[in-house]
């Protein structure tokens, strides 16, 4: 059980998320880097396993071996948002 990077629905899936699987809601790929546990835009290539390949559109759905199916969370992570958040704080007077 996931969720779905575009449109936060639930995803229930039986297995392994295919290449072709898309959300029932939204229809955004789910085999896709926002939807994989793995990504990470603070890691090198934006993701937490080493070695993989690079990938231009991370909505879009890709061959990686590395998949997991997360909670859809990356896309919501911006860092230039995080960055800022966290300097206000520093300075809130």
């Amino acid at each position: 059980m996931g969720q779905c990077h575009a449109c936060r629905s639930e995803v229930i899936v039986i297995g392994r998320v295919g290449r072709r699987d898309t959300c029932d809601h939204c229809g955004a790929d789910l085999h896709c880097c926002l939807s994989c546990r793995h990504h990470d835009f603070f890691a090198q290539n934006q993701c937490r396993e080493p070695g993989t390949e690079q990938v231009r559109d991370r909505s879009a759905a890709n061959f990686c071996d590395f998949f997991d199916l997360g909670s859809g969370r990356a896309a919501e992570e911006d860092p230039a948002a995080a960055a800022k958040a966290k300097l206000e704080a520093l300075f809130r007077k």
